[in-house]
């Protein structure tokens, strides 16, 4: 199973010379295991030129998670391409109650007024899902975990597991304690923190929002966004083989992020990457 990113970036997307070593696209991830349908995490920019890509392999099926609704994670999908190929399935779970509501969630966004293009508009086979943390289900041949994330609005991550091989995507999530209390203060962890450790316990890659640094997470603990140190002392209490910084702040520069890289890549306890636009991760490696 092979794990590619599209989009990196978090809140809004920043073209630009600045941006573009790492990448200027919000969020969007292709999961896919050799031969089969694609998993498609979150439809930020990234999604564009992803869709592009399904289009011109005629790909006959595509399966799409959305963590959440704020508009960085969303504002791609009118623009990812298999929606307007009758040819193409295109199966969406979202967190909601039902298909009907998670159908009815995307469409207040495709109706015509903040989009032109209206849900009923869309070409393709679309089937609806609603995700209830906690519950497992299947997308195709792909086993799939929800965890409920501490984000403003509410935010779904989610664990991705075919055959013997498995990612974690926690996106949008400021850590599931407080400063003094949790793993980040070497405490017991409290019950929500215990959830998303055995949503992605032992998986082979944990993607994780780490938008700040930590004296910024402090000044701004409600937005629902993390830090890199929380994110490894998570991976680590969960025997995650190898870790992925993710959802980079817009303002931070190449040179800001390649610096990260650099402290994270002296780190002997754990393989901790920086995501980049176009990065491949093969599980298999």
């Amino acid at each position: 199973m092979k794990v590619r990113f599209w989009g990196v970036r978090g809140s809004i997307p920043v073209p630009g010379s600045a941006t573009s070593t790492y990448g200027g696209n919000s969020s969007c991830i292709e999961v896919r295991a050799d031969g089969l349908a694609p998993i498609v995490l979150d439809c930020g920019t990234g999604a564009r030129a992803l869709g592009r890509e399904l289009i011109l392999k005629h790909e006959p099926h595509v399966y799409v998670l959305f963590t959440h609704f704020h508009m960085d994670h969303l504002f791609g999908f009118p623009f990812f391409e298999p929606i307007f190929s009758p040819s193409c399935a295109v199966d969406v779970a979202v967190p909601a109650y039902s298909g009907v509501d998670a159908q009815n969630k995307l469409g207040r966004y495709l109706n015509g007024i903040y989009h032109p293009l209206r849900i009923h508009d869309v070409a393709a086979r679309l089937g609806f899902e609603g995700v209830r943390p906690g519950r497992p289900f299947d997308r195709g041949p792909y086993t799939i975990q929800g965890v409920a994330l501490n984000h403003p609005g509410g935010s779904c991550g989610y664990r991705v597991t075919y055959g013997n091989k498995s990612v974690a995507y926690l996106t949008d999530t400021a850590p599931l304690s407080r400063p003094d209390e949790g793993l980040s203060a070497d405490k017991p962890a409290p019950a929500p923190e215990l959830r998303v450790l055995d949503c992605i316990k032992e998986a082979d890659l944990l993607i994780m929002d780490t938008m700040f640094g930590y004296d910024e997470f402090l000044e701004k603990m409600t937005w629902g966004h993390g830090y890199p140190e929380y994110a490894v002392a998570l991976a680590k209490a969960a025997g995650v083989k190898k870790l992925a910084l993710f959802h980079h702040a817009p303002d931070a520069t190449d040179g800001e992020m390649a610096a990260l890289e650099a402290r994270w890549a002296r780190y002997d306890e754990l393989p901790v990457v920086v995501a980049k636009e176009g990065m491949v991760v093969d599980l298999e490696g």
